[in-house]
């Protein structure tokens, strides 16, 4: 139950639409533009390579995290309420990332970023499904994936096209624009709703859970600087083990818990949190990735770089339309296993090209297939368990998701550095390697070329990067079997089995 007034009139509703649309397509617009920023960032502030690694990881471990805390809140205090905080703090901590002096503060308001995203995604969401009902609604929502994946596809374009002509501040006066754009919009019409019946919030839950997040996530990106094996690193992995067991506890004693564990007994639902997995390590990872090979270790204009990473995003507006109409005559899950098949293909194929054609087809076919899954998860999220626990599986679902994309940013890099440096082992003294490796990872190769020459790292990094797809490509393909076994077939979860577990 929601406490709604009248329906609005259609030019009302449709305000509020176009409002929400602009927050889904500035929220990957500023992700895939600080991948794209990182190595001018890098040259203006010096920035050593683990300060860079957070201009990506603080967003989205602060907004993953975050996320299912930020639906809740907003059902308990209002979602027009948190849509605005949202997206005003979104545009504030955008402006003063326009003007930031140094990388320790870009990264903190990196992270004070991304609580203001999942503010805003998740109370605008929900204010979403209170203006449309039935296929409209449908509409409404696809429309709005659709938005999404246009900021994704096309956010590095811009970001390029912005460096290219006013530097890389321009990037998020341009995100504190669209949001300032988004309020006015969204201020006048949206009307307040909120859920009687809301749960309160798992306050243990989510600081444990964000504990967990932050000390894994920073171990990983520190490790290939310290060691594995150094007091630091390991005392942050013991942290997050224990803040692991500690959320497990709390969450399997709560009454109203943020994530219901004993759904991961069941199968079918282990393979719809899969399937965000699988499409981290096949196509997130490469939207930061070879941005910063592209124009840090290359040595591509922005805008080129730009234009590249459309072969690898345009199909997501395509290929999710064309996913759901296959699934009159194949299974959805079959679909998601067939995709991570072609995306594994195209990962594979990127690793034994150099062509600029070639590149750009491989990235084509990975990004189709990845457009497969893309486009039917969502879906398949709530598909699996009755609709009555649908809310539920969605923000299991998105929770998994974007949290896993901070993970799999640390560890694809940290694997990246350490291969470059095993490529480099022979070439550099001992004592530089780490440091150089990391560089490179984040498309710093003018320090690196100080004392190497620049045709030496290049072929360390190209070597290093290969072997990271066909890792890539292997962990698809066998994402792509689970997915086949858990998700092949049609079936829901029955209700009894639901209820058995609370």
């Amino acid at each position: 139950m929601n406490t709604l007034a009248e329906p609005l009139p259609t030019p009302g509703r449709y305000s509020i639409f176009a409002a929400i649309c602009l927050a889904a397509l500035v929220l990957p617009m500023s992700f895939t533009g600080g991948a794209v920023a990182t190595p001018f960032i890098g040259q203006a502030f010096d920035a050593r390579p683990t300060e860079l690694a957070w201009i990506t990881n603080a967003f989205m471990l602060s907004f993953g995290s975050l996320l299912m805390a930020a639906g809740t809140l907003a059902d308990l205090y209002g979602r027009k309420r948190l849509f605005l905080w949202g997206m005003a703090l979104f545009g504030l901590v955008s402006l003063l990332l326009a003007v930031a002096p140094g990388i320790f503060w870009l990264d903190i308001l990196r992270a004070l970023q991304g609580v203001a995203a999942a503010t805003a995604l998740s109370s605008g969401c929900a204010a979403l499904a209170q203006e449309f009902e039935g296929h409209a609604r449908t509409r409404a929502f696809s429309l709005l994936g659709t938005t999404f994946g246009a900021g994704l596809a096309f956010g590095p374009l811009l970001s390029g096209l912005l460096i290219e002509h006013w530097g890389w501040r321009a990037i998020f006066l341009s995100t504190a624009l669209l949001a300032g754009i988004s309020l006015l919009f969204a201020a006048p019409t949206m009307r307040e709703s909120r859920d009687p019946q809301a749960l309160s919030l798992d306050t243990g839950g989510v600081l444990t859970f964000s504990g967990l997040l932050v000390t894994f996530t920073t171990a990983v990106i520190l490790a290939p600087e310290h060691g594995w094996a150094s007091p630091l690193i390991v005392s942050l992995l013991v942290a997050a083990v224990a803040f692991l067991l500690v959320f497990i506890l709390i969450e399997n004693r709560s009454k109203q818990p943020m994530l219901e564990l004993k759904l991961f007994l069941f199968p079918r639902f282990v393979g719809v949190q899969i399937l965000p997995i699988g499409t981290c390590y096949c196509y997130i990872v490469l939207i930061v990735l070879l941005p910063l090979r592209f124009i840090g270790v290359e040595g591509a204009s922005a805008l080129d770089a730009g234009l590249m990473m459309l072969a690898l995003s345009a199909p997501m507006l395509v290929v999710p339309m064309i996913a759901a109409a296959l699934t009159r005559w194949l299974p959805a899950g079959t679909l998601c296993a067939i995709g991570l098949l072609i995306a594994a293909a195209g990962l594979c194929w990127l690793s034994t090209v150099s062509d600029q054609s070639q590149i750009i087809g491989a990235m084509l076919l990975t990004g189709i297939g990845t457009g497969l899954p893309w486009g039917l998860m969502d879906g398949l999220a709530i598909s699996v368990i009755p609709k009555e626990r649908a809310g539920m599986a969605a923000g299991i679902f998105n929770t998994t998701r974007v949290a896993s994309e901070g993970v799999a940013l640390a560890i694809t890099a940290a694997v990246l550095s350490t291969l470059i440096a095993h490529h480099l082992r022979g070439s550099v003294p001992t004592a530089d390697l780490s440091s150089i490796a990391q560089g490179l990872v984040m498309g710093d190769i003018q320090r690196a070329s100080a004392a190497v020459p620049v045709e030496v790292l290049r072929t360390a990094y190209t070597a290093g990067f290969n072997t990271l797809l066909q890792l890539l490509a292997g962990f698809t393909l066998l994402t792509a079997t689970v997915v086949f076994l858990f998700l092949g077939r049609r079936s829901v979860m029955p209700v009894p089995a639901i209820q058995s577990l609370t």
